[in-house]
């Protein structure tokens, strides 16, 4: 009788390796940069300064890209997020206004050092990218995302793409005029910009205004130690019931809901989602901004009004979202990508 033989046991396969991308979100003080799955999980986050000087920023990403690829070589692709005018699909930096870069062709450049395929695209449309995709605007295909911190950036999703414009530096959503009368101005030169009148750097000025018409009042002693007045400030005193601080929210919500309400008249979406520093103080912001929007949108009788929700992703949208645009490019928009050379400007 012959021997039996086991057979041997099943093989379980492999799980599946992951997609990888780095992303890389350029801001006016700091470099983040992270290593995100195509799921939209961030492995992996560093952080640096903004490097002065025009060559600082390339030497600052070929550096941290360099960093990231040591500890997953398997990534695939790069995406970079950066403040200002950025040409798609070029990814020519043509000028941002807290930034030392001009006409820099960052896409090419680092395609050529690395060796990988490279997307440079707007911050804003980034992070925006981010919220349609796993945030707060999945699941809809024409969306407006607005940024409210220092400034306002923001994106427009329609028809379930980036909208860019004729040469990419479309949606700039912050600076559509709405007080050119009697506005401020704005960094970009114009008066009465959204930016000027709803951002974190427009609350900062009017609490200084607040307190210096009224330094005994209880605002000013919501002030740090070091006696500056800013966004938090007006923030602290508002989650303690201060009516002065609570009234400066109300002022600005409702030149961000004028704002919103500018949108939606053009642009019909189904949801607009607000991130950003501001976005986080919830109901301080969003109440007077969804009453003003509800009162000014045209038609608001006879039509269903969008949604104004709360961005989910936070400060990591930016990197996430340029990550997640590096995977999704199809290589021939992400360029061919040449032998890597030394990472050295």
């Amino acid at each position: 009788m012959s021997e039996h033989v086991p057979s041997a046991p099943a093989r379980s396969a492999a799980p599946p390796i992951p997609r990888l991308a780095i992303g890389l979100d350029i801001g006016g003080t700091k470099i983040a940069g992270g290593v995100v799955a195509a799921s939209g999980e961030l492995l992996r986050y560093l952080r640096v300064p903004t490097p002065p000087g025009r060559d600082g920023t390339p030497i600052a990403l070929l550096d941290l890209i360099a960093r990231l690829r040591a500890e997953y070589p398997t990534v695939e692709a790069v995406g970079v997020g950066a403040a200002g005018m950025v040409e798609w699909p070029a990814g020519l930096l043509r000028w941002a206004p807290n930034n030392d870069y001009q006409e820099l062709p960052l896409r090419d450049l680092l395609i050529e050092r690395t060796g990988l395929p490279v997307v440079v695209e707007n911050d804003a449309n980034a992070a925006a990218w981010a919220e349609v995709r796993l945030g707060g605007g999945a699941g809809h295909a024409d969306v407006v995302v607005l940024t409210v911190g220092t400034g306002i950036g923001g994106g427009l999703i329609l028809d379930g793409a980036l909208y860019r414009g004729h040469t990419g530096i479309g949606s700039e959503v912050g600076h559509i005029i709405v007080n050119p009368e009697g506005g401020n101005i704005c960094g970009c030169g114009a008066t009465g910009c959204l930016e000027a009148q709803a951002s974190g750097t427009a609350l900062g000025r009017m609490a200084r205004e607040a307190v210096a018409a009224d330094p005994d009042g209880a605002l000013a002693g919501f002030a740090p130690s070091s006696g500056e007045v800013t966004g938090e400030t007006v923030f602290a005193a508002a989650e303690q019931g201060d009516p002065t601080a609570r009234a400066l929210f109300e002022r600005l919500g409702f030149w961000l809901g004028t704002g919103v309400a500018s949108l939606v008249n053009i642009f019909d979406p189904e949801i607009v989602v607000i991130g950003g520093s501001l976005g986080a103080t919830g109901d301080h912001l969003f109440r007077p901004t969804r009453a003003t929007f509800e009162r000014l949108v045209v038609a608001r009788d006879h039509r269903k009004l969008p949604p104004v929700v709360p961005a989910a992703l936070g400060t990591e949208a930016g990197i996430v979202g340029a990550a997640i645009l590096a995977l999704d490019e199809p290589p021939a928009t992400r360029a061919d990508a040449p032998t890597p050379v030394a990472a050295a400007v």
